[in-house]
């Protein structure tokens, strides 16, 4: 493995980056990154790489969790990596932006997957009523995680 340690978050340190952070347009992205080189390092903490929502960037791009790992392992960049992408899977731009503005919407679609919601941001702090997406649940959890007030 040929890891560049400059590249390497640890993930038991801080957060990963936002899931509304973006890399070629797409959202989620340099999340993942961050936590498959975390993963791979052994520093990930909680962070699970190829949880559900990642497996959402997966599907999109048509592109095995493991087939990026592989790529990270070469110790290559971000834009390296969107390079590797944009090759083996290749999207419109109109496309990332459909699917990434689509991404920062989203909601939980159940009513399990609602409660789940509600009583994570419970759990955090009961007066907040300006979480409703996902990505504000991971953005308040990082945040929390980390020692910030909710």
């Amino acid at each position: 493995m040929k890891l560049n340690i400059h590249h390497i978050p640890d993930l038991t340190q801080r957060p990963p980056r936002s899931p509304r952070a973006r890399l070629g347009g797409y959202v989620i992205l340099p999340r993942v990154l961050d936590k498959g080189r975390a993963t791979l390092a052994g520093k990930n903490g909680e962070y699970k790489y190829g949880n559900p929502l990642d497996q959402r960037l997966f599907e999109f791009l048509g592109v095995k969790p493991e087939g990026l790992l592989e790529q990270l392992k070469t110790g290559q960049g971000d834009f390296a990596i969107l390079q590797w992408l944009n090759t083996v899977a290749p999207r419109a731009p109109h496309e990332i932006a459909q699917w990434s503005a689509f991404m920062e919407q989203y909601t939980p679609g159940t009513i399990g997957f609602r409660e789940h919601l509600n009583a994570s941001v419970a759990e955090k702090n009961k007066e907040r009523d300006d979480i409703r997406t996902i990505f504000d649940l991971l953005d308040l959890d990082d945040y929390t995680s980390f020692g910030g007030k909710a």
